[in-house]
């Protein structure tokens, strides 16, 4: 990254400003990291996968819209079912939640970026990637077939033999990298990056819902993860985790899944209501009512989220006294929900409402989501669900919730904010067909459904014989569907026609209170403003033209890079000025290589898959040794008589949170694998128990431990070794990798040599699993103490910029402790039981 020339100040200052935040041109636009354009990239992409998924839908619903129809078989119909839900659910609308929180987010904050472009870029292209990638299989006939929740044993290999499956499972590995890296950037984003004086209870409402969001993403999606990998694993090596007759159980899928899957339904409506939150006190010209409440709604609907997921599991013959719990929770969750929507409503009331096409499109949320919200409270009634339960009553349901919870409020934001890409507003008597079309049309689509689930239509089903009355519900849903489509449709026109990418944008035409109105360039606002309250730009009518004048912090760059301000994480005051990347082509090759590898992966390609792990991994190597450019530089001043250090090191540092949420996800993986180990046990205890032959001498664990408890230390103490240069580096981390493999091998050999074989039973698959995800932390240290060393060896390493060994010292001291904890559950829990 060059720094430009220095520019005269004043005037040269938005100048210097425009020259370091200068986009690439033409093609090499690919290769921008900051948020404003992959959050463009981001919300088309999921946009298109809306579009698939629609075309998807109005093909099911014309097969459906007459009985016995021959228009799909049932094999057609079974692909095109399982890449409906699964395109809707996992590639359009998860991403799109981080998407438009990738776009928004900077500006609610006033912050110039988010702390970790690239890691945005790349979450952004491993989705393109890989979405297109996994939608493709539907035109060579190897689309998942097995319903977007993939149910064993129905997936497992002897059910479903051929490669369809394994695209899901392997698919699905690129939404889960792209949603995890997002939600790392949004929970230290929001966390750290906010303006000065922008106290936690002075965030925007939609701030709020996107930091509870990135926190469920981080301890929602593992047990998916697990989920996937153990199925993939049956299915390659004929691990019976799954299959009952070796000890396994097809019901442990379904909790992994549904402690994802409920979670996921808050983590796509919380951002909506967000949104609403936002969109609402505008319109109203109010401020929100019970801003408090309605946080601590959200806070609250984030906790209660996780302990639903058997609410999806009434019929599968769980005990009565655990069901009533999760039923009464189903209920309690409903409260928060109220809370908000009793919120909207005050605050409309208290004003005096203007009645755009935002509006209409809350509004038209408000009614359908509220349908929706009454339905579930009715399926979570467990004598309710066992009547409705795999019936089209379930479908309508699904989608009163999902897109009156969703998709409303997401295009009453695409008409919001419209004008901060363009410069203006989206066209109202467009706009105003647009949600006439798609009001009526989904509640023509899915009411009826309603009444077909009651009469007994089960879902699932690609046709249905004659004289049993749903003929015509049917054919009305059928039509609703393409008026709903024809919503979407006229949607597309509208921002063909109107919607350009502008540059800067200085406009305010709602005449809202927040950040993200204030003018806008490539490198965001001119200058950090000082937040006095919730609504900045309310209590300070003049605030735009000030910050556009370049009169609060930072009006130019103070070191030549592109930079924003790292602030406390409860009171926002300025710690440090963090230097952000420039663009770089990084992201799109370890992204490609990402995609490569599950490609391959899943057509079994095996080795040849390896060169895509190579690639991925020479993308993500040659981003991080770039990722602390220059030289040390002394604190500099940022305005306002305020001098701050630059890049800082320790747990202060904006990696550091990084590094410690991801340690969060990976300590949930481990968690949920430690679920299946204790689930399985508690399942099928006679199949269970191991016989003494099975566990290793107890030598060998005892090795193991000193092995983990020994690398720690060392490496914990080493770090003082960064200040005597690179020869203490090396002695400090080389032989605490020694005993690290020491720890591990010591395990592995004991294994190895007991009469435990994977194959032959679930506790034998679960105890490998278990030690497997241990080696691979193993290696993933092997390459960072490679990476740390080469650093040290050429000069990159110092006391200052030692960002490089504090965040391989906090995973290095993470998988010690992890493989402790292992080594107790695998030897010593078996022997109390012995």
């Amino acid at each position: 990254m060059n720094r430009p020339n220095p520019l005269p100040r004043p005037e040269g200052e938005r100048k210097h400003l425009e020259q370091v935040w200068q986009p690439p041109a033409g093609w090499r636009i690919l290769s921008a990291v900051n948020n404003t354009y992959v959050g463009l990239f981001y919300i088309g992409t999921a946009l298109l996968f809306l579009l698939l998924g629609g075309v998807l839908a109005v093909i099911m619903r014309t097969q459906l819209a007459v009985p016995e129809n021959n228009l799909l078989d049932a094999g057609t119909y079974n692909q095109i079912f399982t890449m409906h839900g699964t395109v809707m659910m996992f590639l359009f609308a998860v991403p799109m939640v981080e998407a438009i929180g990738v776009y928004l987010l900077p500006g609610f904050l006033a912050a110039r970026d988010l702390p970790f472009p690239r890691l945005s870029a790349y979450a952004y292209w491993a989705y393109a990637f890989g979405g297109i990638a996994f939608f493709c299989s539907l035109f060579f006939g190897y689309a998942p077939d097995g319903g977007w929740f993939m149910y064993p044993p129905l997936t497992s290999y002897q059910h479903s033999p051929g490669i369809n499956a394994d695209f899901w499972l392997l698919g699905i590995g690129f939404i889960e990298i792209s949603a995890i890296a997002g939600a790392i950037e949004l929970v230290v984003g929001i966390l750290r990056t906010r303006a000065p004086g922008m106290t936690l209870d002075r965030m925007p409402v939609y701030a709020w819902a996107m930091l509870v969001v990135g926190l469920m993403i981080t301890f929602g999606f593992p047990p998916v993860i697990v989920g996937t990998l153990l199925l993939e694993i049956e299915r390659s090596l004929h691990w019976p985790f799954f299959i009952a007759e070796r000890g396994g159980d097809p019901v442990l899928w379904q909790h992994l899944f549904w402690l994802f899957g409920h979670p996921e339904v808050y983590i796509i409506f919380l951002p909506a209501a967000g949104i609403a939150s936002m969109i609402v006190p505008t319109m109203a010209q109010t401020p929100l009512v019970g801003y408090r409440l309605v946080v601590l709604a959200i806070i609250a609907t984030g906790f209660l989220s996780f302990g639903l997921w058997v609410h999806h599991m009434f019929a599968v013959g769980l005990p009565h006294l655990s069901m009533a719990f999760f039923s009464a929770a189903s209920m309690a969750v409903s409260i928060m929900s109220g809370v908000q929507v009793f919120s909207w409503i005050a605050t409309l009331g208290r004003g005096r409402v203007r009645l755009t096409v935002p509006t209409l499109f809350i509004l038209g949320f408000l009614f359908t989501f509220v349908a929706g919200g009454l339905t579930g409270v009715m399926l979570a009634t467990i004598p309710f669900d066992w009547q409705a339960h795999d019936t089209y009553f379930v479908v309508a349901h699904l989608h009163y919730v999902l897109i009156g919870g969703m998709v409303f409020p997401f295009f009453a934001g695409f008409y919001y904010w419209a004008p901060t890409v363009s410069g203006r507003t989206l066209s109202e008597r467009i706009g105003r067909w647009v949600f006439a079309l798609m009001f009526v049309g989904f509640n023509l689509a899915f009411f009826p459904m309603h009444i077909t689930g009651l009469m007994g239509m089960p879902r699932r089903v690609y046709t249905y014989p004659e004289g049993l009355g749903w003929e015509w519900l049917n054919l009305l849903s059928t039509a609703g569907a393409y008026m709903l489509a024809a919503g979407v449709a006229l949607f597309l026109v509208d921002i063909a026609r109107n919607l350009r990418v502008a540059g800067k944008v200085d406009t305010n035409p709602w005449n809202a209170g927040t950040l993200e109105w204030l003018p806008l360039d490539n490198y965001a606002s001119r200058s950090i403003p000082q937040v006095e309250g919730r609504d900045p730009l309310w209590d300070n009518p003049g605030l735009r033209k000030e910050v556009d004048r370049g009169e609060h912090f930072l009006p130019g760059s103070a070191t030549g890079y592109r930079e924003t301000i790292v602030t406390s994480p409860i009171d926002a005051k300025p710690q440090y000025l963090l230097t952000l990347p420039g663009p770089s082509w990084s992201t799109v090759v370890a992204a490609a290589g990402t995609a490569a590898f599950f490609l391959l992966l899943t057509v079994q390609l095996y080795w040849t898959s390896l060169i895509g792990a190579a690639v991925a991994l020479a993308g993500v190597l040659h981003w991080m040794w770039r990722a602390e450019p220059g030289p040390v530089s002394p604190p500099v001043e940022v305005g306002r008589g305020c001098v701050l250090p630059v890049n800082i090191c320790g747990p202060a540092s904006h990696s550091w949170w990084g590094t410690m949420v991801l340690i969060l996800v990976d300590g949930t993986i481990f968690a949920s694998l430690l679920f299946t180990y204790f689930y399985l046990w508690t399942v099928r205890p006679e199949q269970w128990a191991p016989a003494a032959a099975l566990l290793p001498d107890a030598l060998w664990p005892l090795l193991s431990a000193a092995g983990y408890a020994g690398s720690a230390a060392l490496i914990l103490f080493g770090r003082r070794a960064v200040r005597a240069g690179r020869v203490a580096v090396t002695a400090a981390i080389a032989p605490a990798f020694g005993l690290l493999v020491l720890g591990f091998g010591a395990e592995l050999i004991g294994q190895i040599e007991t009469e435990l074989v994977p194959t032959a039973s679930a506790y034998g698959a679960a105890v490998y699993v278990i030690s497997a995800n241990q080696g691979v932390h193993v290696g993933a240290l092997m390459i960072m103490a490679g990476f740390v060393m080469a650093r040290a060896w050429t000069g990159r390493l110092s006391w200052e910029r030692r960002a490089s060994y504090d965040n391989t010292m906090l995973l290095w001291a993470y998988t010690a402790c992890q493989g402790l904890v292992g080594l107790a559950v695998l030897h010593l829990f078996p022997r109390f039981l012995g």
